[in-house]
């Protein structure tokens, strides 16, 4: 006989400091099955989360120690808890500032007294987007890993066929071989790119650290896209020798390649790129400016998210990966990114590490 055991059911952080709220939600979520945990503070519900993160987390706004946006921008900003989503309660005599509470990472909202209906639907709907989600993770992962090995064995016959093939090849036949290795190539660095996203998010990513200076590196980055098509510059403006920074040579040289990559995509022919590296007292600062189509400001954050893209003519559409694995490789060394820009205007990517 064959026993099949059920999934766990579905852990559920309950943050109120009202008593009587919180034995109502543990209540009403015990008798639909689900495991809640109560807390009654902000401070608490970071500790909760950190020792056993939850699939879910209902947040009360107002709280004395700590409010609800304030709780949410923590679990946010840590990478083994950001993925968890947040659904803020609110009186319905408080104002909830909706926006904030988006802005925040909040993915919904339910208001006190509470509706139980309400409240299950809306904890039902995002458990399930979660799941969703990660099964969306799971899958990508899986297939890319397995996509890997054969295209290794395409770019390696490419590559026999391109150099040691060549004089048995016409022209005609020798472009096509060479633009399918190309392909070939662009391909693997879409598989690297999405392994070792997954690999930075799950923190399964060693990090190589040594001295290295960061001027060095851009330059070498730089030498690696000549000659430049279109006519397109790269100027840089950096210090001989800059302050030393303790980083993983390889990974940050692929972050300056994909910043660099983007800027020679979106800058016009015949325009430049122009890069500068200064250093503070705390950390060294690299900027890469283009002369491309700019970026609105509603959407400096959304091209750093897995997959975030933007929907704009001006810009052509990529797996979405180049600037994760910036960001994720960036912070893994404690070190930011961002970006300045506006439509029309170009934009300057930047990155500091520190000293």
């Amino acid at each position: 006989m064959t026993i099949t055991q059920s999934p766990p059911a579905p852990n559920i952080l309950i943050v109120d400091d009202t008593p009587a709220n919180v034995l109502l939600l543990v209540r009403m979520l015990a008798e639909r099955g689900y495991h809640p945990r109560p807390v009654l503070s902000g401070t608490l519900a970071l500790e909760a989360a950190r020792a056993e993160p939850p699939d879910l987390i209902l947040l009360d706004v107002t709280m004395p120690d700590m409010n609800g946006y304030e709780v949410c921008a923590q679990l946010k900003a840590d990478d083994t808890l950001k993925a968890i989503p947040v659904i803020f309660i609110s009186a319905r005599h408080e104002t909830l500032d909706k926006v904030k509470a988006f802005q925040v990472g909040g993915v919904d909202y339910v208001t006190k007294p509470f509706q139980f209906e309400e409240v299950y639907a809306r904890v039902k709907t995002h458990l399930q987007l979660r799941r969703l989600e990660k099964l969306r993770d799971d899958l990508t992962h899986m297939v890319v890993h397995d996509l890997n090995n054969p295209l290794l064995v395409i770019f390696g016959l490419l590559n026999i066929l391109e150099e040691g093939e060549a004089q048995k090849l016409s022209t005609g036949v020798r472009k096509l071989v060479t633009l399918a290795r190309l392909s070939a190539e662009e391909l693997r660095t879409m598989i690297r790119s999405i392994l070792d996203v997954s690999k930075l998010e799950t923190g399964a990513m060693k990090l190589q650290g040594e001295p290295c200076d960061l001027a060095t590196l851009i330059r070498v980055a730089v030498a690696a896209t000549q000659p430049l098509p279109g006519n397109r510059t790269v100027t840089v403006d950096a210090p001989d020798v800059s302050p030393a920074v303790l980083a993983d040579v390889v990974l940050i040289r692929r972050v300056f390649q994909n910043l660099l990559g983007n800027a020679v995509r979106y800058t016009p022919t015949g325009g430049d790129i122009h890069v500068t590296v200064t250093a503070s007292d705390h950390e060294v600062r690299v900027a890469v400016i283009d002369a491309g189509p700019g970026i609105a400001p509603e959407n400096h954050q959304r091209i750093f998210e897995k997959f975030g893209q933007i929907e704009d003519p001006g810009h052509r559409q990529g797996t979405g990966l180049g600037l994760t694995f910036c960001k994720l490789a960036v912070e893994a060394h404690g070190g930011r990114i961002g970006v300045d820009s506006a439509v029309g205007h170009g934009s300057t990517f930047w990155l500091t590490l520190p000293r």
